[in-house]
């Protein structure tokens, strides 16, 4: 099983790379930024499992650094990380949408029990989007599989699971290959062909029984990439 993916956001270089070394201890896959711009970019262009970021950046908030997470990846669970010590202070931090607040200074043992628990919890949640219609039926993303009204089921690959429910998740949107491959492949794509992201639409269109030639779910967007219909 892959490593689990945290950014962490922290302007001072000896908290931050102690936290960085932490994580990577622990298992987990940590990338890092110590400011706005670089923790924005990062958001942008990479899927995390989880958010560690200070409130207080140059250059920005840590709040809309939150913000930005959450607009590219619902759902993205977030701890919040402050010197600011009252509890009005951290109830402000937990309306704002952080799943756990952490106040400097702080043990790095506690940040990684609070890390751990956070992601578990995450783990738990419902999915933002369970079930997908297709032509006669829908998509069970927790089963990976397609149901057919008529009793049939056909499963699916972990890939073409994540790309639909990504699709579903943005339905009526244009999604772009570049964009796919960032969130669905996890992959930069500089040098990177986009032919395995039609590959992979032309199998899951085969399974949810979408016509290749004539298209009604995925649809193609000529010179962008691909969109699922608001109503297949």
């Amino acid at each position: 099983m892959a490593a689990k993916r945290i950014l962490v956001v922290e302007d001072d270089k000896a908290i931050r790379t102690g936290i960085v070394d932490a994580l990577r201890f622990a298992g987990y896959e940590p990338f890092e930024a110590a400011t706005f711009s670089q923790a924005v970019e990062q958001v942008e262009r990479v899927t995390f499992d989880l958010l560690l970021v200070d409130l207080v950046l140059p250059g920005g908030s840590g709040l809309e650094v939150m913000g930005r997470a959450r607009k590219a990846q619902p759902g993205v669970p977030v701890i919040a990380v402050t010197a600011l010590g009252t509890e009005e202070a951290r109830v402000d931090g937990l309306k704002l949408g952080a799943d756990d607040y952490v106040v400097k200074p702080f043990s790095l043992r506690e940040l990684i029990a609070r890390v751990e628990a956070v992601i578990r919890r995450s783990a738990e949640r419902p999915s933002d989007v369970r079930a997908v219609p297709v032509p006669g039926g829908s998509v069970d993303l927790s089963r990976r599989e397609v149901r057919f009204n008529d009793g049939r089921r056909v499963e699916l690959s972990e890939r073409e699971c994540e790309l639909i429910a990504y699709l579903a998740r943005n339905a009526g949107r244009a999604v772009s290959r570049s964009e796919l491959l960032q969130r669905v492949w996890r992959l930069d794509t500089s040098g990177v062909s986009t032919r395995t992201i039609d590959m992979t639409v032309a199998r899951l269109r085969e399974k949810i029984g979408d016509d290749e030639a004539r298209p009604h779910t995925i649809l193609t967007v000529r010179g962008t990439g691909y969109m699922l219909a608001s109503k297949p």
